[in-house]
């Protein structure tokens, strides 16, 4: 295994949208203006659907167009910025791609950062100790657990995330896709197989 580190550093454990989020959130809990459940259902939309919705289209563009994929992996953040997506903690990025040899995940060893322009709020378990520590000495066993198993020969490279630098995996494109929309090919583009946690979904599970 390989680990790339930037140098640069790390925000404290909770970043200020965090603590602020979690303030709002206590307000609205404690004054009743929403409840508990409808919450975490709202949270859990974003987490989800409606953020990973913009790195996927970051990712079937790159898969429709060479041109594109050559310019995300020189220069993620002008790349991704051409398609509408930027903002606070997406300012500096960088694309890495999955082959058959290599396989990248990201975690971020001392906090959580996370590229919320493309990818929405970060999951629970990204933000946990156990991913944050065990992601970097024992990525293979962390990937085999959620259910993503890879043979000994692929090569696994685990990038660490800072507040300065942020990483956007490029999966390998799914078969059986060629010539598909960049609209239908973002629906194969799962949250976690930008991460490194999965894989996209296959062809057969994705409806017109």
């Amino acid at each position: 295994m390989s680990r790339e580190k930037d140098k640069k550093p790390h925000h404290s454990a909770q970043s200020d949208a965090a603590l602020k989020t979690a303030a709002l959130e206590a307000v609205l809990l404690e004054k009743g203006l929403v409840d508990r459940e409808t919450l975490d259902e709202l949270i859990d939309f974003y987490q989800n659907e409606v953020g990973p919705r913009n790195g996927a289209k970051v990712i079937a563009k790159a898969w429709s167009d060479p041109k594109y994929k050559q310019w995300l992996l020189s220069d993620a953040t002008s790349a991704i910025a051409s398609l509408g997506f930027s903002g606070r903690q997406g300012e500096n990025m960088v694309a890495v791609e999955n082959t058959k040899e290599v396989h990248n995940m990201v975690v971020c060893t001392l906090c959580s950062c996370y590229p919320i322009p493309i990818l929405g709020l970060p999951p629970t378990w990204y933000k946990s100790a156990p991913y944050r520590s065990r992601a970097v000495i024992e990525p293979r066993v962390v990937l085999e657990e959620f259910g993503l198993r890879l043979s000994n020969d692929v090569q696994i490279r685990v990038w660490d995330s800072t507040a300065e630098l942020r990483y956007l995996i490029i999966p390998i494109k799914p078969k059986a896709t060629e010539n598909w929309p960049e609209e239908k090919l973002a629906k194969l583009v799962s949250r976690d197989s930008m991460i490194g946690t999965g894989l996209p979904y296959n062809a057969s599970e994705v409806s017109v």
